[in-house]
């Protein structure tokens, strides 16, 4: 079966029939939702786990005390408490907004010269009822290690309606797939800690957990977002040659 154009059904939703097939230019204004949407859902995920950090408990026990002690108004201390939360929601957005608008003005800005028109790269589509309702994408490492032929998979996303179907899954199995295709040894991706259906999705893969690294900006650091990298080695490449 064709990793472009695989029918699937999951045989646990025998009535959310979908296939995948490669991007066209037709999907992109609905690809583009898709995948701002999901980005940005994970903000009140990353809003929970501030308010788990030490640090962040400190700063709303402790304001709020400062604010008793210097003015005597318990007010006043409540509206801190207002004002820290609604903060923290607004820090808890940020990363994933910076994202989404980086991807808009690099890959994303032109998905056909970004992936399909690049050699040993790929786009795909999981459409159901004619609407796209996931997303995956895989290009070459520039620089992979000694010996090694690397793709990396990117921008895998599936609406909020249609998850919980397997879709996730084959979005995963038509990359890897079409890794093998191409001769790669390895499939690879990064994702955070805070992202954990996608850890778990990955780990149940069979993707091994190969890296881990706080996140390359001022606010992944204030906020401790960890950025996880995983492994798929290819069996074609672990295979010994005759």
């Amino acid at each position: 079966m064709s990793p472009l154009d695989a029918e699937i059904s999951d045989k646990a939703f025998p009535m959310a029939p979908y296939h995948i097939r490669q991007f066209q230019e037709r999907d992109y204004k609905k690809v583009v939702d898709l995948f701002s949407r999901g980005i940005e859902e994970h903000a009140p995920a990353t809003f929970c786990h501030l308010l788990k950090l030490p640090r962040t408990l400190l700063l709303l026990l402790g304001m709020p005390l400062v604010m008793v002690l210097v003015s005597g108004s318990w007010l006043l201390a409540v509206v801190c408490i207002v004002f820290l939360l609604l903060f923290l929601w607004f820090l808890a957005g940020q990363p994933w907004k910076n994202h989404v608008s980086i991807c808009l003005q690099t890959d994303m800005a032109d998905i056909t010269k970004s992936y399909l028109s690049v050699s040993g790269s790929g786009f795909w589509v999981a459409e159901s009822g004619a609407q796209v309702v996931g997303t995956v994408a895989a290009r070459p490492v520039k620089d992979p290690p000694l010996g090694r032929k690397q793709l990396e998979l990117f921008r895998l996303s599936v609406s909020s309606q249609h998850r919980g179907q397997g879709i996730a899954k084959a979005l995963v199995r038509t990359v890897l797939q079409f890794a093998r295709d191409q001769g790669y040894s390895d499939l690879i991706l990064e994702t955070t800690a805070i992202q954990q259906g996608a850890v778990s999705l990955y780990e149940a893969m069979g993707f091994q957990r190969t890296g881990l690294f706080l996140l390359d900006s001022i606010i992944g650091r204030v906020i401790d977002c960890f950025v996880i990298r995983f492994t798929y080695p290819l069996p074609s490449a672990q295979e010994p040659r005759l």
